[in-house]
């Protein structure tokens, strides 16, 4: 429903103990004290899982930021990962030992910090937490800021400059609000104001904003209380309160004339943006607003969706929300033009919807459709304890917006009682001819038109011209340091009960595998079918995502409107999806809705027509998303990775989503025939999650798909052709001219998801390039500043095997620099380095232990038994995973790497803009071995010619 604001309205159920709202939503039970230095926390018990979340919000974001001095709240999101007096390294090492999931967050309102670690790992988190609380400054050195600014110069290259239409959200907020207004600038910041601030500077906000007083601590998990509490005293308690911080006012934004901007971007398609200054969260109107978005573009049958998308074909995509924040807020709506067609079609067709809705309310079964499909995400929502939108962090939501962890249940009660003539009244008083229009559209470079350029002049003359920064208290120190003499051990390791599954058979030969799930009142489908991509003919790319695309997209009995409207009015979901490896067709839906919701998913699986008219409008989608492909810097580089290994005829060299050759190719009887074919019932598994048994599932599914038989032959999937034999090492550099970053990939083929090494490889990745704290990551991050991140994976496919990969974006001027360290790592870990006893026992530590949080939600469960499906695992696969990770030695760490990574043979991808990169990378060993290329219309790889200046 918003765009910004997680859609966590009331999402805050516990499965267990149970307190029923006024309005009939279960709502969350919770302890809320204040400790005497301001701090306020909140506890909630959840047993489930044997996992804990220690969720911290800090009522500080960019909004508390002053003009010369913005960027400061999101740096110190970057700051706090980096060590504190009593643990003066990086903050991830210990919480990723210990299996924790740790990130952090910042917007225009508050910066978050969260970990989710097993539970006996609870008082290692309140002593991180607490530490970089009560002690961050006196680590913070010059050195460490410095890096991180570079890192945070990375993450804006790679998130705002190299990603098209990344510039827009900038533009918008100096356009809609006035200089003075704190929303006026983005949250990362202007990077001439970091690269101005000195440490005092930033050490000054951090002393005003990061306290006891203005911080909310949740913890949420399978804890005790009791002990919570003394620990919560122990490490947070000696920390003094720091100044008061007055609250903002809401400070709406008013537009006093209607605003146009045009700019070029490295775009594919055009796309339009429309945005009116509305209400902050929690007015009385902000209910009404979500609503209005929801019917306008949630769903198939929705207002803009139905016009734009499906009728009149405008629009590639559209979607609407209102981005409710603390003072202020906007309502927007975002369109892609579809190839042939402009913004100038888009606006008036949105507009004429817009007007529509001020002269009729939308009706009552529109405004149900928005409050049932509220009600099912909001329970799926309930699942987890973790992250963003998880119960620790809505609780702190709530807390720090309103004061009351449990405004939930209010909130929730607003939007019951929104009508179609509150949504009516909304449209007429909010969306009037006064708005921002922002068009973007393809061009070599980012601009913006004068008007926009002289009003950020003048903000920025307004930032240089600011006052001083408001005195900050001195820096203080916590007399008591008893606490901090050492990490926390760990208490008694929790027991992990893993859910048991129970396999059944329908009288269709349909597999079923069933997890039960009593916690929440939902049932989780996942029908698994073995084809994918690679079933594909050679002149057919893209029939399989097209086949998902288009499944529920029309029955012989349903129109697809029809499927998208009884689906919407049960709030359940549907969704078809495919990749290398097999398609799956999944329902989501309430246990009260089952009978009727399977009743749609049947008749979708067994019945599918695909409607020519639907078939033509998702192939233009398709194409539509190939153009944009073109500029997407990462899916470009994805794309080279397959043609480069496997050779360009290989079906896994080939496009992953067709060719604009091939798409157009495509008809209706091409889609039926591999359906047919391939989609058998007999073939399929069957997943379900949820609040279901055995017996009642296997009666409902039998009544529903027992009588699914397959009507034609089976069609085999073709042989695949042998493997190529892997080329020297070479550096294959696709251009991307005009690129702010490189992406860089080094690939090979992996082995088989099945190979005896499994369990060693992926103690190896783990080290390597798995997770933060990897060597590839501490390397071109941390210790270089080169990139905002750096990867490993292992992509594992069934027929043949997948590729493994290493990644990074990195700044064009250190490509070079940043290849060489990525082949040192390499080399590394094939022997170079060996692997010390700390590292192996970190690396085994960080799997085994985080593995109870892979079984907390069905989607996880689901997903865990798909991949049991689709590699054809043993059933005590689970049970066995922990003792076979610690089993795992250094010399079979070293023994797998240098079986399957071959330093001599690999494929080094980087798409860059070629002029400002291939000189350099020339003067490496790999790159006298240097292909420059470009992708050709069908997306293949070829020459891109000659560099002036440089031999063939």
């Amino acid at each position: 429903m918003k765009l910004l604001k997680p859609i966590v309205l009331i999402a805050l159920l516990l499965a267990a103990n149970l307190a029923t709202a006024a309005s009939g939503i279960p709502a969350v039970p919770f302890e809320k004290y204040t400790l005497p230095n301001g701090l306020q926390v909140i506890l909630h018990v959840d047993h489930s899982t044997p996992i804990v979340s220690v969720n911290v919000w800090y009522h500080v974001g960019s909004k508390n930021e002053r003009p010369g001095r913005t960027g400061f709240a999101h740096l110190f999101e970057h700051m706090m990962f980096q060590g504190s007096k009593h643990h003066d390294t990086d903050y991830f090492a210990p919480l990723q030992e210990a299996g924790g999931n740790i990130n952090g967050s910042t917007n225009q309102d508050r910066t978050n910090y969260f970990e989710t670690v097993p539970a006996n790992y609870l008082e290692l988190a309140l002593w991180m937490e607490a530490d970089r609380m009560g002690f961050l400054l006196p680590a913070m050195s010059q050195e460490k800021l410095d890096n991180q600014r570079d890192v945070v110069k990375n993450e804006r290259r790679q998130s705002y400059e190299n990603r098209p239409y990344g510039l827009v959200q900038e533009t918008i907020l100096a356009a809609i609000y006035p200089a003075e207004h704190p929303y006026s600038w983005p949250t990362i910041g202007s990077m001439a104001d970091i690269d101005n601030a000195s440490r005092e500077d930033v050490a000054g906000f951090f002393r005003r904003y990061y306290h006891p007083a203005n911080a909310s601590l949740c913890i949420a998990g399978d804890f005790d209380p009791a002990v919570a509490k003394r620990l919560v005293a122990k490490y947070f308690g000696p920390i003094p309160a720091g100044p008061k911080v007055e609250k903002i006012s809401p400070m709406p934004a008013r537009l006093k004339e209607a605003k146009r901007i045009r700019m070029a971007d490295r775009v594919g398609l055009p796309r339009l943006y429309l945005a009116w200054p509305t209400v902050p969260y929690f007015a009385p109107d902000e209910p009404a607003l979500d609503v209005l978005a929801d019917v306008l573009t949630a769903g198939k049958t929705s207002r803009l969706e139905k016009t734009l998308v499906r009728e009149k074909q405008l629009a590639q995509e559209v979607m609407a929300g209102q981005m409710s924040q603390e003072i202020a807020g906007m309502f927007m709506i975002v369109a892609t033009a579809r190839p042939g067609h402009t913004l100038e079609e888009l606006e008036a067709a949105i507009l004429d919807e817009i007007r529509r809705v001020q002269q009729q309310p939308p009706t009552g079964e529109e405004v149900t459709r928005t409050v049932n499909r509220l009600e099912t995400q909001l329970i799926r929502s309930l699942e987890t304890v973790h992250g963003h939108g998880g119960r620790a962090d809505t609780l702190n939501l709530y807390n720090v917006l309103t004061g009351d962890p449990g405004y939930q249940s209010k909130e929730f009660e607003r939007y019951l009682k929104v009508t179609p003539t509150d949504v009516q009244r909304a449209a007429e008083k909010y969306l009037g001819p006064v708005y921002l229009a922002l068009e973007v559209v393809p061009g070599k470079e980012t601009k913006i038109e004068p008007d926009l350029r002289i009003a950020l002049a003048e903000q920025q003359a307004k930032l240089a011209a600011g006052g001083t920064e408001p005195a900050s208290p001195p820096e203080t120190d916590v007399a008591d340091q008893s606490p901090w003499k050492a990490l926390p051990s760990p208490g008694p390791t929790p027991k992990l009960n893993l859910p048991p599954f129970h396999r059944e058979k329908l009288s269709n030969g349909m597999e079923l595998l069933v997890v039960e799930k009593h916690a929440l009142p939902t049932v989780a489908l996942n029908l698994v079918f073995p084809v994918g991509r690679t079933a594909e003919p050679p002149s057919k790319l893209g029939l399989a995502g097209l086949t998902a695309a288009v499944w529920d997209e029309g029955t012989k009995t349903r129109t697809a409107e029809q499927i998208a409207d009884e689906l919407a009015g049960l709030g359940a979901s549907l969704s078809c999806s495919t990749d290398w490896n097999t398609s799956a067709v999944r329902l989501f839906t309430l246990k009260r809705h089952l009978p009727a919701a399977l009743a749609v998913y049947a008749d979708v699986l067994r019945n599918p027509v695909f409607p020519e008219r639907e078939l033509a409008r998702e192939k233009n989608i398709l194409l539509g998303r190939l153009i944009q492909a073109r500029n997407e810097p990462t899916i470009l580089a994805m794309l080279a990775v397959g043609p480069t290994l496997y050779g360009p005829d290989h079906p896994y060299g080939q496009p992953p989503f067709g060719t604009p050759k091939t798409l157009a190719s495509l008809a209706q009887a091409d889609l039926a025939d591999f359906y047919r074919g391939h989609f058998r019932p007999e073939q399929a598994t069957l997943i379900a999650v949820g609040d279901v048994t055995p017996a009642e599932l296997t009666a409902e599914l039998e009544k529903a798909l027992g009588g699914w038989k397959s009507e034609a032959a089976d069609l085999p999937q073709e042989q695949l052709p042998p493997l190529p034999a892997p080329k020297p090492t070479r550096i294959v550099l696709v251009d991307k001219p005009g690129s702010a970053q490189s992406v860089i990939t080094v690939a090979q083929v992996g082995p088989q998801r099945t190979s005896p090494d499994y369990y060693a490889l992926s103690v190896m990745n783990t080290l390597f390039g798995g997770q933060f704290m990897s060597r590839l990551n501490m390397n071109l991050r941390e210790a270089k500043g080169y990139t905002y991140g750096a990867r490993s994976t292992f992509d594992w496919r069934i027929r043949q095997p997948g590729p493994f990969l290493a990644y990074s974006s990195v700044q064009t001027a250190v490509t070079a620099p940043a290849l060489t360290e990525f082949l040192k790592e390499y080399r590394g870990i094939t022997g170079a380095q060996p692997v010390q006893p700390a590292e192996l026992d970190f690396g085994k530590a960080y799997l085994v232990r985080a593995f109870p949080a892979d079984f907390e939600t069905s989607g996880q469960i689901a997903g865990h038994l798909e991949t049991l499906v689709e590699f054809r695992l043993p059933d005590d696969y689970f049970n066995a995973y922990i003792p076979r990770i610690d089993a795992v030695t250094a010399d079979d760490v070293i023994d797998a790497a240098k079986k399957h990574i071959d330093l001599d043979r690999q494929a080094i991808i980087i798409v860059a803009d070629r002029e400002n990169v291939e000189p350099e990378l020339r003067k490496l060993p790999a790159g006298k071995n240097l292909e420059a290329v470009r992708f050709d219309d069908n997306f293949r790889l070829v020459p891109a010619g000659n560099l002036k200046g440089n031999a063939p």
